[in-house]
């Protein structure tokens, strides 16, 4: 089978462009040997079906980062492939920067063609280009595309078959006299006034503008967040399970009548002879409404926003805003994306971190998101469990987080050994992102979730079940008891929410509203169970990317700061 791979530097729309090549239905994979993912999918060309590879952005066929690392590797081992073809995606409005990786892509003599994407854009900032000129200095076709709007793309399908070895060739030593001369001949640039779009740009990142517009951007954000979750869980899912599911569980326990202990395992006790889906812990019950109806609507909305706001070119502005207070904790602006991530789910979060140089850079950020950062899911159980008591419960649990965040990462700034480079990134225009490939990325993200979250949740209710039927959740109280209750100052019946904290920590949260705990206790309790340890998903991720040896130490940090925390709020609150 023949395959394309897209190829090109950081944020030249190669995902807008591979979603209008393949369409729906594509798949996320690890590169074997790594956390690090690229995008295939399939199209039609010539009435053969034909594999397309997103491969990692990369600026050359030489680089310290591992994402880079793997695209090498890509574009290497298609050299070897016979059926392979190049379809390098370049900037039209940086066609100098981006040139360097076309001329190193000419040097592996595999079939190519060029896509000068972006080029309404390279037009209204005044840069005009001739295609036919680079077409005839490269030796491989060059066509115009803007995949955002479309433009060129059936014209690109359609010169697909013409892709070909190029026949210029120059030694890397004299490489960027060569582009120079090159930009010199097909570029042309003129005079013109900054759009609306680069006048907010440049204020985005300035320290007096770009303040209020990262705590707007961030406020809408999590507002936008909530309103789309609260309504899809009041008028969406939870009506759903009352008026469908609802009875269906009810008849289902009436045909159990001859074995309470599956009545209990699938869909527990009755309340009033109706389902109390958050603390009946039945598989068919609180299994499945915890991911499905209380976590998914965050999951979607969160996923939203955040792929608006990667598609827009809001996320490196963000990073660059960010970069002082992330230099207190030891690591850069770019860290934020990892922050983020977690939000969403901290096994992303975790993998993310290989965007991250150094290795101390890495056990810094993982080991705070991991204790500090709650995922989606979470966020939602914590609201559900100290909501009722209004928006300063919430903000408490969020706040003493945060400030365990900051006093954690300074502590390690200051005795973790290592580099913490200075941030360099690519701080692209802002763009109108393409809505299918907004919805595609948004997609597959939910459907990852949906794949881990689900089997983790029933998995979760189904051990609790078993360990208080064995009286081990007991057992381990009375172990845990002098730590638990006298230094955390909870009551015993928290240790079975803690045990199953392993498995999904939005589980272990919704186990806590059945045991009627006091104001103080609900926040002391929200806050352990983010800050202990990881759900085994993310636990297993962190040692991939940091190492059995630095987990090891990251796991002693957060047992240790969670006592701490917990037993400070015992003594204040």
């Amino acid at each position: 089978m023949k395959k394309i791979l897209l190829v090109g530097n950081p944020n030249v729309g190669k995902s807008a462009l591979f979603s209008r090549l393949t369409g729906v239905r594509v798949f996320v994979s690890n590169y074997p040997g790594t956390t690090v993912e690229y995008t295939e999918g399939y199209m039609r060309l010539n009435g053969e079906r034909v594999q397309v590879i997103d491969v990692p952005g990369c600026y050359g066929m030489e680089s310290a980062v591992k994402a880079e690392q793997v695209a090498v590797e890509m574009i290497k081992a298609a050299a070897k492939n016979e059926d392979a073809i190049i379809l390098n995606i370049v900037d039209s409005s940086n066609l100098e920067r981006n040139l360097n990786l076309t001329l190193h892509l000419i040097h592996l003599k595999l079939p190519m063609l060029i896509a000068l994407n972006f080029w309404d854009e390279a037009g209204h900032i005044g840069v005009k280009i001739e295609p036919e000129k680079l077409e005839k200095i490269l030796g491989v076709p060059v066509i115009p595309t803007s995949a955002i709007t479309g433009e060129g793309v059936l014209n690109l399908v359609e010169k697909l078959p013409d892709a070909r070895q190029s026949s210029y060739e120059c030694s890397d030593k004299d490489q960027w006299v060569h582009i120079g001369k090159i930009v010199e001949d097909v570029q042309d640039l003129s005079h013109r006034h900054h759009t609306f779009g680069e006048t907010l740009g440049d204020i985005s990142v300035h320290p007096i503008g770009g303040i209020p517009i990262m705590l707007l951007v961030l406020a809408t954000s999590f507002y936008i967040i909530r309103s789309i979750g609260e309504s899809l869980i009041g008028y969406v899912l939870d009506p759903l399970f009352e008026i469908i599911w609802t009875p269906l569980m009810l008849k289902l326990h009436s045909l159990l009548h001859f074995s309470s202990i599956l009545q209990d395992i699938l869909i527990g006790p009755l309340s009033e002879g109706g389902i109390e889906y958050v603390e009946s812990l039945g598989l068919l019950t609180t299994g499945l409404y915890v991911p499905l109806a209380m976590v998914l609507p965050y999951i979607f909305s969160f996923y939203l926003v955040l792929s608006f706001l990667e598609d827009s070119g809001y996320l490196p502005r963000l990073g660059v805003m960010m970069d002082s207070l992330m230099h207190k904790v030891g690591i850069h602006g770019l860290a934020i994306i990892p922050m983020l991530l977690g939000v969403g789910c901290n096994v992303p979060g975790a993998m993310s971190t290989r965007i991250l140089e150094t290795r101390r850079e890495k056990f810094i950020a993982a080991t705070l998101m991991a204790i500090a950062i709650p995922c989606m899911a979470q966020v939602a159980m914590i609201f559900g469990l100290v909501g009722h008591y209004g928006t300063k419960a919430i903000a408490l649990v969020f706040g003493i987080l945060f400030l365990v965040w900051l006093a954690l990462g300074m502590l390690m700034h200051r005795f973790v050994k290592g580099e913490s480079p200075e941030i360099f990134v690519e701080i692209p225009p802002y763009r109108i992102p393409y809505f299918n490939a907004l919805m595609k990325k948004m997609a597959m993200r939910v459907s990852s979730y949906l794949k881990e979250a689900v089997p983790f949740v029933l998995l979760g209710v189904l051990l609790v079940n078993i360990l208080y039927s064995l009286n081990i959740i007991q057992m381990i109280a009375k172990v845990t008891a002098p730590v638990v209750t006298g230094i955390m100052g909870l009551p015993g019946e928290t240790v079975g929410a803690l045990v199953i904290g392993f498995l999904r920590k939005d589980v272990a949260v919704g186990m806590l509203l059945p045991l009627g705990l006091t104001f103080k206790e609900m926040v002391i309790a929200s806050v352990a169970l983010t800050m202990y340890f990881p759900c085994i998903a993310t636990f297993a991720v962190m040692v991939k990317e940091l190492g059995l040896k630095d987990m090891s130490l990251a796991a002693g940090i957060m047992l240790l700061s969670t006592i701490l925390t917990a037993g400070l709020l015992n003594f204040i609150l």
